[in-house]
């Protein structure tokens, strides 16, 4: 690794900021949505924070406490990147709630004067009652510090409740602890949901009607049938072919002048098809010919002839008005017409979830997305039984709220990082079934889906995110936790979403937000089950926690002896006694070693020359991990337990069909390396659980393999030769090189980071098929 690696993250940091601050300053200055450029507004301003925090010294890069004077519990204000703006994110103005609160209470309009009455006989009675019927809120953690205050008093642990008191004092005129009043209680904890009503509602509310369909509506309903009137008028003058043949007469002109006034009229009220307008289109010849008629003036003869031609081809295509092949055609276009638009039936949906809790899912989304009801005809004017279209129907289905894994098998999880946004719902739960006390279980699950809104700060040197039970107020009520009755919930619950995760995305890497929720659970469950999650390349210095290590040798115990240990050149035994000596090492320090130099070291070795670019050099080395210990799917299915139901069989060729699709979109891609970079992951995955089928299945697996690649453009079975032709010759018990190629080249490793031109760019000169 370059010695000037660590350093890159830090001198970078400015650069970075401004660069940001630029882009918000410009979209905030031309942006032509309103809200958009608030946003933006704000943004710069945060980033401007930024800034003057690093000039001034106030801002510490990479800490875990990069806030001088806020300790590592409160909740920082985070932008992109993780970056510290300087701003606790339960400070800033009073929030509406607590002005009301304060004016209620009769005290000043501060926060240190709502802290001291919520410390009160007064305030404690209001918390007490708030414990009982579950109406309140915590956006951010701190907002349950005084929940838990009451909490304690009411328990008779005053001990415990005034040294929390002690903590927070400090910072009660600037932070606010008191909770949020909720019109509802809290919603059932053992259902999630990814989007509330209120999302829902505001999506639909957005919706605008489409300028093109309402168009064709408005031709179909108004412009064609007053066409039609203004030809049976023509007709009427007509001898054989010719129009005006016969002089139209003064009945006629009355007619005429009353068309003329009810286009005036029409154009004035539709205005969305304007095609009438245009003097190409029969409509428009019609119109115009009838205005000099009516008014005394001769048709010249090119207009008598355009009318002609209208008068003629009208008739042709369609017959003449009131025939059967006439009457036909208006009768599907007046049905098309009077479907309605998925603008009004947006609408109707969105009054339908009106009647519902907004601040939650919807337990029952079906009945929101029936047909139009004979009594909502009557009050809408809608069609009955006109069904609610299916791009409506996602949104409403997107506020579900039911477990987790109907959510995935009914598509509203459609990708890992989704599931990774639901998961801490349920953790929340799981976590909070270690207390006993009803309203102490449901303050704790609430303050922990706060906790989990709280943005990953940018650490350095192997610094770690602070944990839930670091907060004051969660370790002040530690001691009410039932350990063994918390460690088989957490058990199950870690078992179901791994299982969820590899099942439902057996392609994908475990997001870290995912990632992050599984290693809670594993602590609780003490399984003895380290999560590693996936380091950025950008700010990597080279160094591993002991964790990775110890991943890497569980690894060891599930695939020594595997085609997964060949495939990757891996020796697992070597490993294990790796494990062993630096296991034996940290015993003779006094302190905990907070990194692991030989698994960095082995790493290293592995991920060879660094080439010219440091990132892709430090991704190199963290692939290398990854491939050590599986990223995660060993400790799954060794100290979990996991079983997914289709079986390892199964997921492989889903993964290989993931590895196809990514491999698809190479094809004359300007930028593939992040790709190919996922393509490597999902193919990874593929071999980890081939490596679990029995050996009776690998030649049935690889044939599968070959036939999938058929069902693709034959660029990807030509660029993904190398990988499968590799695959099997592992598989039959060959190896690769040093340099990860094999059969004169025509095998080859699959990896993902390389610092020089990717192998799976170029497509093989004959485009030769996997060799068997």
């Amino acid at each position: 690794m370059n010695d000037d690696a660590e350093q890159q993250p830090l001198t970078r940091v400015p650069a970075y900021a401004q660069d940001q601050l630029a882009k918000s300053f410009v979209t905030a200055l031309t942006h032509e949505e309103d809200g958009t450029r608030r946003r933006a507004e704000d943004r710069a301003h945060r980033w401007q924070r930024v800034l003057d925090g690093l000039a001034g010294g106030s801002l510490t890069v990479g800490s875990r406490t990069p806030v001088a004077g806020l300790p590592a519990w409160v909740t920082p204000e985070v932008v992109r990147g993780g970056f510290a703006t300087g701003a606790a994110s339960a400070g800033g103005p009073l929030q509406p709630y607590e002005e009301e609160a304060a004016r209620l209470a009769g005290v000043a309009a501060d926060r240190r004067a709502l802290f001291v009455h919520a410390l009160s006989e007064a305030g404690l009675a209001d918390l007490w009652a708030l414990l009982d019927n579950g109406r309140y809120e915590v956006a951010v953690p701190e907002e349950a510090a005084l929940l838990t205050v009451a909490w304690l008093v009411r328990s008779g642990q005053l001990t415990e409740a005034a040294d929390l008191v002690e903590v927070l004092e400090p910072f009660a005129g600037r932070l606010r602890f008191t909770p949020r009043p909720s019109a509802a209680p809290l919603p059932d904890a053992s259902a999630v949901h990814r989007r509330t009503v209120a999302d829902a509602g505001r999506t639909l509310a957005r919706r605008r009607p489409h300028a093109a369909i309402e168009a064709q509506r408005e031709a179909l309903t108004v412009w064609q049938p007053f066409a039609d009137e203004l030809l049976v008028l023509w007709l009427e003058t007509a001898e054989g072919e010719h129009v005006l043949a016969r002089t139209p007469d003064k009945d006629w002109r009355e007619r005429g002048t009353a068309l003329l006034r009810r286009y005036r009229q029409l154009a004035a009220a539709h205005t969305h098809c304007r095609k009438h307008r245009s003097p190409k289109e029969n409509l428009g010849i019609l119109h115009r010919a009838l205005a000099e008629t009516v008014a005394g003036r001769p048709l010249s003869a090119r207009r008598l002839g355009l009318l002609q031609h209208a008068v003629a081809s009208m008739v042709r295509r369609r017959g003449v008005p009131g025939s059967e092949q006439h009457r036909a055609l208006r009768g599907r276009q007046a049905a098309q017409g009077a479907l309605p638009s998925h603008h009004a039936l947006a609408q109707l949906v969105l009054r339908r979830l009106g009647a519902l809790p907004q601040d939650i899912g919807a337990a029952d989304v079906d009945a929101l997305v029936v047909p139009v009801t004979e009594e909502e005809h009557r009050e809408t004017g809608l069609p009955p039984g006109a069904p609610v279209p299916a791009t409506i129907r996602r949104v409403v289905e997107a506020a579900l709220s039911a477990p987790l894994g109907t959510l995935v098998e009914r598509g509203v999880v459609p990708s890992a990082e989704v599931l990774a946004e639901l998961v801490p719902q349920l953790v929340a739960a799981t976590t909070a079934q270690a207390y006993p006390d009803e309203a102490l279980r449901t303050l704790m699950a609430t303050n922990y889906r706060a906790f989990r809104n709280r943005r990953s700060l940018l650490l350095l040197r192997l610094e770690r995110q602070v944990r839930v039970e670091e907060l004051p107020w969660v370790r002040a009520v530690s001691g009410q936790r039932g350990d063994e009755a918390a460690q088989e919930e957490a058990q199950s619950a870690l078992r179901q979403l791994g299982e969820l995760a590899v099942q439902g995305f057996p392609g994908t890497l475990l997001p870290n937000p995912l990632v992050r929720e599984l290693g809670v659970l594993a602590r609780q469950a003490d399984l003895g089950a380290p999560m590693v999650e996936e380091l950025a390349a950008d700010i990597f210095m080279g160094t591993f926690s002991p964790k990775f290590l110890t991943a890497a040798r569980i690894a060891g115990e599930l695939l020594r002896g595997s085609i997964y240990e060949r495939y990757y050149g891996i020796d697992y035994k070597a490993l294990r006694d790796l494990a062993v000596v630096e296991a034996g090492e940290a015993l003779t320090r006094s302190y905990r070693p907070r990194s692991s130099p030989r698994f960095a070291q082995l790493c290293l070795a592995r991920a060879g020359s660094s080439g010219r670019s440091w990132v892709a050099a430090n991704g190199q080395v963290i692939e290398q991990a990854q491939i050590l210990t599986t990223h995660n799917l060993a400790t799954l299915v060794r100290q979990v337990g996991i079983a997914p139901e289709p079986g390892w069989q199964d997921l492989a060729g889903r993964c290989f069909r993931t590895v196809c699709r990514l491999t698809a979109q190479v094809h004359h891609h300007p930028r593939p390396l992040a790709t190919i970079k996922d393509a490597a992951y999902a193919w990874r995955q593929l071999v980890f659980f081939l490596s679990l089928c029995p050996p009776a299945e690998h030649s049935q697996l690889l044939d599968r393999l070959d036939e999938e690649t058929a069902r693709h453009p034959a660029h990807v079975a030509a660029r993904l030769a190398p990988a499968l032709a590799g695959l099997r010759l592992v598989t039959d018990g060959g190896s690769f090189a040093d340099d990860g190629t094999a059969l004169g080249g025509r095998a080859r490793r699959f990896l993902g980071w390389s610092t020089g031109e990717h192998w799976l760019r170029g497509l093989p000169p004959t485009g030769q098929p996997a060799t068997r």
